[in-house]
Order: C-alpha cells, then sequence, then structure tokens
C-alpha cells in the first residue's frame, strides 16, 4: 500500500514552490526496515564473533546488501507538485515538468511517458493486481446492494428522512471503489490536466543517477569476489 506524505520544499532564490505530494509504499519501507534490522543483526554477529575471513565476508555482505535494501525499499519515492513530477527509483531520480509529460499509464506497472516518448516506472506507486480485483469485488457488492434498495428498500429510505436502506446513517454518495495505487494515479493525472500548460511547468527532463547508491553496491561486490576467490 502507498501512503501520500506532504512535506515543504527548501526555499527557492526564484520564488516560493508549492508543496510536494511525497507518495511511498509502506510495504516497501516496512519490508525495508525488516531486511536491514536482519543484515544488520547477523552482520554484526559475525564481525563479533566470527573467525579467519568469517568477519571480512560480513563487512563486504553488509557493504553490498544493505545500500541495495535501501535502493529497492526505502528510497523510492514520487514527489509532485504544481510545476513538476520527480520520480525516486532505486538508481536514479527523473524531474519531469508536468508540460513534458505525454502520458501517465497504468497497467502492470504505473509509468510516466514523456513528449520525447521516454518511459520511467513509478517504484514507489506499484500496482497491486490483488487489491485491484478487491476493489472490483467492493464495487460489484455497492452496486448489487443498491440494485436491492432501489427495487425493496426505497420508500423505505425516503420515509426516513435520507437513511440509506439498513439504517446504518444517512446515505453517502459514495464513488467506485479504487484500489490505493489507482487513487495515486489519478491525483497525479489531475495535476497533470491542471498543471501541463502553466508556465512554470515548462523546462526540460534532468535525469541523475545515484552514485552514493550504485558506488558501494559495486564495491561490496567486488571485495565479496576477491574474499570469495582467496578463501
Amino acid at each position: 500500500m502507498t501512503t501520500p506524505e506532504h512535506q515543504s520544499p527548501a526555499p527557492q532564490p526564484s520564488g516560493p514552490e508549492s508543496k510536494d505530494r511525497i507518495y511511498r509504499s509502506a510495504s516497501g519501507l516496512a519490508g525495508g526496515f525488516l531486511l536491514l534490522a536482519l543484515i544488520g543483526w547477523l552482520g554484526i554477529d559475525a564481525l563479533v564473533t566470527g573467525h579467519g575471513s568469517t568477519p571480512w565476508l560480513a563487512l563486504a555482505g553488509m557493504i553490498f546488501f544493505v545500500p541495495l535494501v535501501v535502493a529497492f525499499t526505502l528510497r523510492p519515492a514520487v514527489f509532485a507538485n504544481d510545476d513538476r513530477m520527480r520520480v525516486r527509483n532505486p538508481f536514479r531520480a527523473v524531474v519531469v515538468p508536468w508540460g513534458e509529460v505525454a502520458s501517465l499509464r497504468s497497467g502492470y506497472s504505473n509509468e510516466v511517458i514523456t513528449k520525447s516518448g521516454a518511459k520511467y516506472q513509478l517504484w514507489s506507486v506499484p500496482v497491486s493486481l490483488r487489491a485491484r480485483k478487491r476493489a472490483m469485488r467492493q464495487q460489484a457488492r455497492a452496486e448489487s446492494g443498491g440494485r436491492r434498495g432501489g427495487l425493496f428498500g426505497g420508500s423505505v429510505a425516503g420515509g426516513l428522512g435520507g437513511m440509506d436502506a439498513t439504517g446504518g446513517g444517512p446515505a453517502a454518495d459514495v464513488g467506485p471503489a479504487r484500489a490505493e495505487t489507482d487513487k495515486i494515479m489519478d491525483e497525479l493525472r489531475e495535476l497533470l490536466n491542471a498543471r501541463e500548460k502553466a508556465a512554470t511547468s515548462q523546462g526540460a527532463v534532468t535525469v541523475r543517477w545515484a552514485y552514493e547508491i550504485m558506488g558501494p553496491i559495486v564495491a561490496g561486490a567486488v571485495l565479496l569476489a576477491v574474499l570469495l576467490a582467496v578463501r
């Protein structure tokens, strides 16, 4: 499940910038913290109690696995404001002004497509087919209940001054059930439709590789390979 947060960006000398809406995967964060705790426990134990090359292997393993876990669980996020969306994926960050977004596509993954044809996956907004099916079942039950209420409970609901057919409270106009990540994509599409022609939403797409993540992973992999070769 992905949850939206709000964060104020650092002030820019060119003028105030709208607040970012931040979308991250709650399950990814939870899994990442659990994996890091497990790696830390096993790695520190091997460093303290291990013999021979075991402490060195444990150290190399931690150098390799810790940034890898961070890259795929804690790092991914989508930041969206009135001017642009910034997609932070495991190994790169992409800034796409709304004026450069051609579409936001949802299939087996959620993606942003730029006008140049480049495609970037939204790692922090994963598609859950199970959640979609659950939302569809909820919608089907709601529609089925509405039809039964219309057939058998219409006069009762009207006679109770707007109470629903079950007597549980005022009748509410509830929209179609949607999976959480589909709701997020709807929010992003609303921002796109509202801001794509704004003057502040124009500019070039920029891509930055996460060398601070990739460097330790490569170093850890090399160290592991050397230690295993000479063991």
